[in-house]
């Protein structure tokens, strides 16, 4: 039977990794095996959507299997460890995988414990997060009953998943004040441990003017070291407070528990070491780490899963035929930023080139950092696209792994 690819995750990097390997080997000669502990394959971009009643949560959820190849073998099981040295995965129920190749696509899981105060007093009732199903429909039903006072958008701590959607809910909150002509009795705050809107300095310039023009109060160099619901502060390291009505926090973020349990496999916040262009790891060679478990220097972000995909596949067929490995991945990530009524800006960059102006992908397309109507239905198509092309591991046309450089005009912030 060939030799056997393990995949540790079945959301959008284990999914579209399982399918673009399924296309490159036929079955006789390999065994895909992909393991995942529910059924429940969630949108995730469709969260920001739930809040504001943009997005029914029953669409955003789907059978983990049937987005999988009918070649693809899928478990259902907790996953215990990796004995790398044994090239054994450890599941529930003493099920063991041994594997040829590992690919550990587990994604990054929430930690709202580990700040002081979080899921204490408030939690659900004045303080939420919209980075999970539960979170997003008990958020909405906040805002429902929302009549005034002040919003606080609040980011912990990096790294995070999708790291424009804190700013995204902040837009949209302008919006949808506005339109329950409630706006005047609302004060928006968008805190962040960085030190502007957004981490690379022409999008920051982009994003914080937009903020600006919002009427939202951009806090920075925050970082949240205790939530008092109760009393309702945000308090920070430095001891800075900020007060609040309703608190949206994304929490601090860490890779899979499992990867804490296996010795040598990942880092103290149990995210996946591997070489940012190959995404092998640096002393297994027969693993490799995709999408938001992998602690590359680049944004946890779908668009990101999906571009190191095409070269995952490429360094797994080479690995295992005895070959060179193509250190082509660049870093390369795009993200609609939704801003509000009908609009939404598209950033492209990727390790070297931080998001500039311009257009995607080449120089008639989409406007790059400029807010259009014709991005923000890009953004909702996008949903059609990750369902039927992306997760089935098609290659969308004209748009590879490599970031275009055509289209882009080089500024200074």
């Amino acid at each position: 039977m060939g030799q056997h690819i393990v995949i540790l995750g079945s959301g959008t990097a284990g999914t579209m990794a399982a399918n673009r390997l399924r296309r490159v080997y036929d079955e006789r000669d390999c065994r895909i095996t992909v393991v995942d502990q529910n059924d429940d394959h969630l949108y995730q971009p469709g969260l920001l959507f739930v809040p504001f009643g943009l997005a029914q949560p029953h669409h955003l959820v789907r059978s983990r299997p049937r987005q999988l190849h009918t070649a693809v073998d899928y478990k259902q099981a907790r996953i215990e460890r990796v004995d790398l040295t044994e090239r054994t995965v450890h599941l529930a129920d003493r099920i063991r995988l041994t594997y040829d190749v590992l690919v550990v696509a587990t994604g990054a899981r929430l930690l709202p414990e580990e700040t002081e105060g979080l899921t204490g007093p408030g939690w659900g009732e004045n303080v939420f997060t919209f980075y999970d199903l539960p979170g997003a429909v008990g958020l909405r039903d906040a805002l429902e009953r929302f009549d005034g006072g002040r919003v606080v958008v609040d980011v912990a701590d990096l790294p995070l998943k999708c790291p424009v959607a804190p700013l995204e809910f902040a837009f949209l909150a302008d919006w949808y004040f506005q339109r329950r002509g409630i706006r005047d009795k609302v004060r928006l705050t968008y805190a962040t441990p960085l030190d502007a809107a957004f981490t690379k300095p022409v999008a920051a310039k982009a994003l914080g003017g937009l903020l600006t023009e919002k009427g939202v109060e951009l806090v920075t160099e925050f970082t949240l070291g205790e939530v008092d619901g109760r009393g309702g502060r945000l308090v920070s390291y430095d001891e800075r407070e900020l007060p609040f009505d309703l608190a949206v926090v994304v929490p601090l973020h860490g890779g899979a528990e499992y990867v804490g349990r296996s010795e040598g496999l990942g880092d103290e916040l149990d995210f996946v070491p591997v070489d940012p262009h190959t995404l092998q790891h640096p002393d297994h060679p027969e693993v490799f780490a995709i999408g938001d478990a992998a602690g590359l220097p680049a944004s946890k972000a779908g668009s990101v899963a999906h571009f190191e995909g095409e070269v995952l596949v490429r360094n797994v067929t080479r690995f295992l035929a005895g070959q060179p490995l193509d250190a082509s991945f660049d870093g390369h990530a795009n993200c609609f930023v939704e801003t509000g009524f009908h609009k939404a800006l598209l950033i492209d960059f990727n390790y070297a080139t931080e998001p500039l102006p311009g257009h995607f992908p080449a120089a008639v397309g989409l406007p790059l950092l400029k807010e259009s109507h014709a991005a923000h239905l890009g953004k909702l198509a996008f949903e059609w696209l990750y369902w039927h092309s992306l997760l089935p591991g098609r290659d969308l046309p004209g748009i590879g792994s490599a970031m275009p450089e055509h289209g882009k005009h080089h500024i200074h912030a």
